[in-house]
């Protein structure tokens, strides 16, 4: 057919597409809207044991480390250790030679014999003066009773004196025998003078016995003294050669031997002597870790610890931490940690490094989110939340931090959905369409 023919058809036909492309667009346009709108990965808060905890490298040592020095010159007369050596507590290993306190000790020791005689010889004396002033005493007596005797006479003679005094002078006796009886009376008052002059010296001598009762208990009372100085001297010099003995201060394992028979050592003398031996407590050891600031503020004793040291076959020992420092060291700005581990067997040796995770802190069944879906503007913290479609930005407290999740204390619940990718790329009130994450 000729296509002026055909020419209305083709109008027709024309005019028909024409319609269905227009109600083509018409009925596309709500799709491309709805296209337009952005998607966004989506999941809810989740309820689970969160655990803070921090990983750091560790060192061992000796739970107690004791470098052994002499402290008296001599010669090492025994070396009875070696290295490696398990010695106990009080044990002897090495021993010194040193003559001239042998000499010393027993020269000191005869000045104690010395004191002792001494003392000995202050109560002797004592006692001598004790019995001088008695003896004495009684002599004071005795020459009183004496005196009372004396005078007797002199009052009896006196009377008989004036008696024949008497009688001489009527004429009835002879001047003779008066004067007879006048030289007796003189006699008797000499004897009382006699008497009194023996009583002076009689009381001289009790004075002179009790001076010497004070002297004598002086005598002792420095006697004693020198005595106990003697002994002092005795103990010290003892002192000294128990010093010849360097023994274990405890129970322990012999990690360092400088010494041999013969040597000849001295006392220590600065930081840059060398330890005759070195002795370490190993039955328990240190573990020395140092926390970042970041975490310190969470450690604290007794925190649950898992050690892994590679040099023992990376085994778990499950312990906790012992003791810390209190403060940041000034070199690292970091907190000095010890964790005491038993090692009865001996497998961690000083020296040795260790891997330490030290669980800082645990919210059993809280609320988390994963770090990603936290946006921080400034001082502001806050989620991005889909709600009927449109983003709403809902300010959060958050809590502890643990790997890719956090704690959140408020501003969520467990039926919220959160933009968990990328939050802060979308606006306060944007539509947008949900997809749940992977």
């Amino acid at each position: 057919m000729p296509i002026t023919e055909r020419y209305p058809e083709m109008l027709l036909l024309m005019a028909g597409a024409a319609m269905l492309t227009t109600g083509c667009q018409h009925a596309a346009a709500p799709e491309r809207m709805v296209a337009s709108s952005p998607e966004v990965t989506v999941a809810k808060p989740e309820r689970r044991v969160l655990t803070l905890s921090t990983t750091q490298p560790g060192r061992i040592e000796a739970f107690e480390q004791t470098p052994l020095f002499a402290k008296v010159a001599g010669y090492v007369e025994e070396v009875r250790i070696d290295i490696g050596d398990v010695v106990q507590k009080n044990e002897v290993l090495v021993r010194l030679a040193v003559p001239e306190l042998l000499d010393e000790l027993h020269e000191k020791e005869a000045l104690v014999a010395q004191a002792e005689a001494e003392v000995r010889q202050a109560e002797s004396q004592i006692t001598a003066s004790h019995a001088a002033a008695e003896t004495a005493q009684a002599r004071i007596a005795e020459i009183d009773a004496g005196l009372i005797r004396a005078n007797a006479d002199v009052e009896r003679w006196k009377s008989e004196h004036d008696r024949i005094e008497e009688l001489a002078t009527k004429g009835a006796i002879t001047r003779k025998l008066e004067e007879e009886t006048l030289n007796t009376l003189r006699s008797a008052e000499a004897a009382v003078e006699e008497t009194i002059a023996r009583g002076r010296s009689a009381r001289t001598s009790f004075q002179e016995s009790q001076a010497k009762i004070g002297t004598a208990e002086a005598d002792k009372v420095a006697a004693e003294a020198r005595h106990k100085v003697a002994i002092a001297v005795v103990d010290r010099v003892k002192t000294m050669l128990g010093y010849t003995e360097i023994r274990a201060p405890y129970t322990g394992m012999i990690t360092r031997r400088t010494v041999d028979t013969g040597h000849f050592v001295q006392p220590v003398s600065g930081p840059q002597s060398t330890p005759l031996v070195e002795l370490a407590r190993t039955d328990t050891v240190r573990i020395f870790v140092d926390v970042p600031e970041l975490e310190a503020a969470y450690v604290d004793a007794g925190d649950p610890a898992e050690v892994r040291v590679q040099a023992a076959d990376a085994e778990v020992i499950r312990a906790a931490v012992t003791r810390t420092s209190g403060a940041l060291l000034e070199s690292n700005h970091s907190l000095h940690v010890e964790i005491d581990v038993p090692n009865a067997e001996g497998r961690l040796r000083s020296g040795m490094y260790a891997t330490v995770t030290i669980q800082l802190a645990e919210r059993p069944e809280g609320i988390v989110i994963p770090v990603s879906a936290v946006v921080r503007d400034g001082t502001a913290t806050f989620c991005s939340v889909v709600r009927e479609g449109k983003i709403e930005r809902r300010p959060v407290d958050l809590g502890l931090r643990s790997g890719g999740f956090v704690e959140v204390r408020s501003g969520l619940d467990e039926n919220t959905l959160i933009v968990i990718k990328q939050p802060e790329l979308f606006r306060d009130g944007q539509d947008v369409r949900t997809a749940a994450a992977p």
